[in-house]
């Protein structure tokens, strides 16, 4: 039986979680499914077998074989990228909404991986596995904005590790229900993976250390625009943070049942602002992404 074989290197995201349940999300397969292959030793926690209960670490390795899936093959597509900017070591993409950033269950293509694959081929980093190839960090389809990619192991090693030290600048606008009487605050709550469905995030004195500062640009009635500034990276961070402060994304379809005055394609939520050091020449740099027009749009109409 021809096999598939999958690394894939745990995050601090997925830090904490059992290796069976982990799986059942990355793989989009049942968790029995899952617990039968590490019973068959098909699934090695560190180059070693492992128990279905085994709790992940951060930097844990997990190799994967299954039966190869033609439906999952991730192929290179000649989708345009907004490259503002690039060198031998780093890209930064201004990504659009609606796309997803790498392949998982039910989005094999149309994904920043599938375009990166056609542009750079082999040239780009492998840390995250084959089907993340270059990949150190995402954000959700519907959010637009920057996101860095690495085309070397060196240089993806270099930014995870400044990920991890909470030394990148990621500042992100928003547009979000209900008014401000303060102008700027932080939110500082835990955030884990709901027990009952593992894709919404819920705020838990057991989750991951969550800090989210945020500034009032405008009050506009019963919305604001804000901004953000993430002091650590988790899965909906600001999502999940402003909902927990009674001020929802708008256009949000998963952490808001309120009535949107208007049609959205999803949340109002833009990386505007990336900056790092490089990491060959360890000099800072900082790029800026323009608000998209339905962003813009947005504004206008509630500023009516």
């Amino acid at each position: 039986m021809k096999q598939n074989k999958t690394v894939y290197i745990v995050n601090s995201d997925d830090a904490g979680n059992r290796i069976d349940s982990f799986l059942a999300e990355y793989t989009g397969r049942s968790r029995a499914s899952v617990q039968k292959s590490i019973e068959a030793g098909e699934i090695l926690l560190n180059d070693a077998e492992t128990k279905s209960n085994a709790k992940l670490k951060e930097g844990d390795k997990i190799d994967i074989s299954e039966e190869e899936k033609v439906s999952e093959e991730i192929l290179p597509e000649d989708i345009p990228l907004d490259i503002v900017y690039e060198d031998d070591d780093v890209l930064v993409i201004n990504k659009p909404r609606g796309m997803v950033v790498h392949p998982a269950p039910g989005h094999y293509s149309g994904t920043v991986v599938n375009a990166l694959l056609y542009r750079y081929k082999d040239g780009l980093s492998d840390l995250n596995g084959d089907d993340r190839p270059g990949i150190v960090h995402r954000i959700d389809a519907d959010t637009t904005g920057l996101i860095v990619c690495t085309k070397n192991n060196k240089a993806h090693e270099a930014m995870a590790k400044q990920l991890e030290a909470h030394t990148m600048t990621r500042r992100y606008e928003a547009i979000c229900y209900n008014s401000f009487t303060e102008k700027e605050g932080t939110v500082n709550k835990r955030i884990a993976r709901g027990d009952s469905d593992r894709k919404r995030m819920v705020i838990s004195p057991k989750g991951k250390e969550a800090v989210t500062h945020y500034r009032v640009l405008e009050n506009i009635g019963n919305f604001a625009h804000i901004e953000c500034v993430l002091e650590t990276g988790r899965t909906h961070q600001i999502r999940v943070h402003m909902k927990s402060i009674g001020h929802p994304l708008l256009g949000d379809k998963i952490y808001t049942n309120a009535k949107a005055p208007f049609n959205t394609d999803g949340q109002m939520l833009h990386a505007g602002v990336l900056g790092f050091k490089h990491p060959t020449t360890g000099e800072y740099m900082e790029f800026k992404a323009d608000l998209p027009d339905d962003f813009k749009r947005a504004l206008r109409l509630l500023r009516q």
